[in-house]
């Protein structure tokens, strides 16, 4: 089969006789196709087709079995190291650093989780800063509908539900609370994309100890504390982190 080039029109994955993940030029967008190297070996290392701190396989090898071109296969170990994933040695190739967990691949559709990953990083920033804002602008209505939210989540948490709902929800109400439009509109826009990254880790959360949900409430509600006291500095932080320890949820479970 012809391999894909980095200027393909769109992709479409399958698996042949002989284990090779197949990328043809159907749906999607020629960028995408690091993703699905990154998911691919994200998922080796899940299955324990490759263990912690074994050595993967060379640029060229997984360029063959991905039949994707070596700069895609660069790519995508570049965001594996960013998400610490894997790690690198000067002449000696990169190496499993951290195992997720084979739930993570139950819960993330075939090609998205490099996508989540970037969306966690969007976030961040993007999130951070609207708690920062609503901790100056909000009013009494605002603070009302966090509260709902909050014990929303709470109840989930007594429940044992998911909660992916309840959880936007919140994050929704924090963007309200800025009192301005383009944060409220830009968090109702990434609606779908959110929605795919707390499914991730709530289910992850879910499967540990209720410790592990307990520690994602105690995050939400440092946001709603340094909202309420209208601590922009406070909420940013509470808020930043918040994003960056479900980002890694997906890899550590933690």
């Amino acid at each position: 089969m012809a391999r894909v080039e980095d200027q393909a029109q769109g992709t479409e994955r399958g698996v042949n006789d002989a284990g090779l993940v197949l990328v043809s030029r159907e749906e999607s967008p020629p960028e995408k196709l690091s993703d699905v190297v990154y998911d691919g070996i994200v998922g080796l290392i899940a299955r324990g087709d490759l263990i912690l701190n074994s050595r993967l396989p060379t640029e060229t090898e997984l360029a063959t079995r991905f039949v994707v071109s070596r700069p895609v296969v660069r790519e995508a170990l570049g965001r594996l190291r960013e998400d610490g994933v894997i790690i690198s040695r000067q002449g000696s190739g990169s190496y499993v650093k951290r195992q997720p967990d084979m739930a993570v691949l139950q819960f993330a559709q075939v090609g998205s989780l490099a996508d989540v990953q970037r969306c966690f990083e969007f976030r961040a920033g993007h999130e951070a800063a609207a708690a920062a804002l609503a901790a100056e602008k909000w009013q009494e209505e605002d603070l009302e509908r966090l509260r709902v939210t909050l014990d929303l989540l709470e109840r989930c948490l007594r429940t044992g539900a998911v909660g992916i709902e309840e959880d936007r929800h919140f994050h929704e109400a924090v963007a309200r609370a800025t009192r301005n439009h383009y944060y409220i509109s830009l968090q109702l826009s990434l609606a779908a994309n959110i929605a795919t990254g707390i499914n991730i880790t709530r289910q992850l959360s879910l499967l540990g100890t209720s410790e592990r949900l307990r520690a994602v409430q105690a995050e939400h509600d440092a946001i709603f504390e340094a909202i309420r006291q209208r601590d922009q500095q406070g909420a940013r932080l509470a808020m930043q982190r918040h994003i960056l320890n479900a980002r890694q949820r997906m890899f550590e479970g933690l």
